[in-house]
């Protein structure tokens, strides 16, 4: 018997139980509401009008800071990475397929509709992410080795034991960590690497396919690679996400608007039936809340607003500042969500691949979107899938090392024995149909949201006045 077959046997009833817990849901119509997106929902909201919807007055100044028109303010302070770097990090960690083909799944389920309420919940997702990183570089401490270590892990223990909260911040801070490190092992880690072989060997022949029954070698070489890049820390996974996520964003964008300007007569069709099946679903929709359900779960599960995952990697960057990396975030879920994510659905709808009857979805619905104008994007689409899958590798693998070290204490043995259990993961992963380990740990990774968002609500006030000082000192003075 296959090993994977073995694990599955043995690691399935404690996985369905795990996975139901977490992603319990209700259902509606054709739609089931998962509480854990309600509870990032409410969280997005609720941020939204407490700061008083930062995400619309601090978008320029994300891009100013972006764009590097501070940078001689901080060119003294103490980091590892720039703001443009961790930001494209923490993009790599959330740009890939979710955006290639959970969209593709929101308007198969939801109609062309869903996409309206997945750009609603994109833009509220962006104060949840501006909250969560500004937190994540205010509580950061610095090893002794020089890096920088920070995340949820240290504003639950650090920031709640400053609110009069230090029993429950240690408790918080362990159950995140704990939940960081298997999250990363699969959903960060196996389900990527099994995900970009399936699609090599798709687009190379299927079974006729020379990749076919090699999965093993394919994760031995992405290992092997992964294994160069994450040797650097942050600094070295940014030099590569840097370059990797602004090159695959740009393709794919790039081939998203070559196939609406070739069909420009059908967008205000298109944008016109996304607005009107917001509101007047198709039959079978589930109504109105049906669709919005789609839009809104899509949408959390692209940008993981709430997750606790970026701060981990914000917590790097070269700022005197903690709100200089929370307005620099605010575009992360804007251009994950809102741009990259909008465009799918218009490629799908314009191209006519759309088809309620239809029982395509995913990932293929996406290539055949695509295929019908541009005949060779499907190799395009794979190569993008390899790529987006490996800088989502080397983020995680990162998110996991800290989480690790925070449990097993900040030494190179640690960070070592982590990296080498890491790589070996990816050649399980990728030789392996382990779907109760995949449910689980995408279960893990969703786990990290509770924790993370308690402490977000506790810290909200003492933020708000950092937010209102900097207001002062620093935007006034722009």
């Amino acid at each position: 018997m296959r090993l994977d077959h073995v694990i599955n046997e043995k690691f399935e009833p404690v996985s369905e139980f795990i996975s139901n817990i977490i992603f319990y849901s209700v259902q509606y119509g054709e739609a089931q509401l998962k509480l854990i997106v309600l509870w990032l929902f409410l969280a997005a909201l609720f941020f939204s009008f407490y700061l008083k919807f930062v995400n619309i007055w601090g978008f320029k100044h994300s891009i100013d800071l972006i764009s590097g028109k501070f940078k001689n303010r901080f060119k003294k302070a103490k980091g590892e990475v720039t703001h443009f770097q961790a930001l494209t990090a923490a993009l790599s960690g959330t740009v890939g397929l979710g955006n290639i083909a959970g969209v593709a799944v929101a308007v198969s389920l939801g109609g062309p509709g869903a996409t309206l309420w997945m750009i609603f919940a994109g833009f509220l997702a962006m104060a949840a992410k501006f909250v969560e990183c500004s937190l994540g570089l205010k509580y950061r401490i610095f090893n002794s080795n020089g890096t920088v270590s920070g995340g949820p892990m240290y504003y639950l223990s650090r920031g709640l034991s400053e609110v009069g909260y230090a029993g429950l911040g240690k408790v918080l801070a362990v159950f995140f960590a704990i939940f960081a490190v298997f999250g990363s092992f699969g959903g960060g880690n196996m389900f990527q690497a099994n995900q970009s072989f399936k699609q090599l060997v798709t687009a190379t022949g299927g079974e006729a396919s020379i990749f076919y029954g090699y999965g093993w070698l394919f994760g031995f070489f992405l290992a092997f690679v992964v294994g160069i890049v994450i040797i650097g820390g942050i600094k070295g996974i940014a030099r590569v996400t840097e370059k990797v996520v602004p090159f695959m964003g740009g393709i794919y964008s790039l081939a998203a608007l070559v196939i609406i300007f070739i069909n420009y007569e059908m967008l205000p069709g298109a944008i016109n039936s996304i607005f009107t099946k917001a509101f007047t679903p198709e039959a079978g929709m589930g109504g109105i809340l049906g669709v919005l359900i789609v839009g809104f779960q899509r949408a959390t599960f692209s940008n993981e607003a709430g997750i606790g995952s970026a701060p981990i990697a914000y917590s790097a960057v070269k700022s005197n500042d903690h709100m200089s990396v929370g307005f620099v975030s605010l575009f992360e879920p804007f251009f994950d969500t809102i741009i990259i994510c909008t465009m799918t659905a218009l490629v799908i709808i314009i191209s006519g691949a759309y088809d309620p009857s239809s029982s395509i979805s995913g990932v293929e619905l996406t290539s055949e979107a695509f295929k019908k104008d541009i005949s060779w994007f499907p190799y395009v689409l794979s190569l993008a899938v390899i790529l987006f899958a490996f800088s989502t590798i080397i983020t995680w693998s990162y998110y996991g090392m800290k989480a690790w070290t925070y449990l097993a204490g900040n030494s190179i043995y640690a960070e070592n024995f982590y990296k080498i259990i890491f790589c070996i993961f990816i050649i399980i992963g990728a030789a392996s149909e382990l779907d109760s380990v995949i449910h689980f740990s995408d279960a893990m990774i969703f786990a990290m949201a509770f924790p993370n968002v308690i402490g977000m609500y506790f810290l909200a006030s003492e933020l708000k006045k950092d937010l209102f000082n900097y207001k002062k000192s620093f935007l006034n003075n722009d």
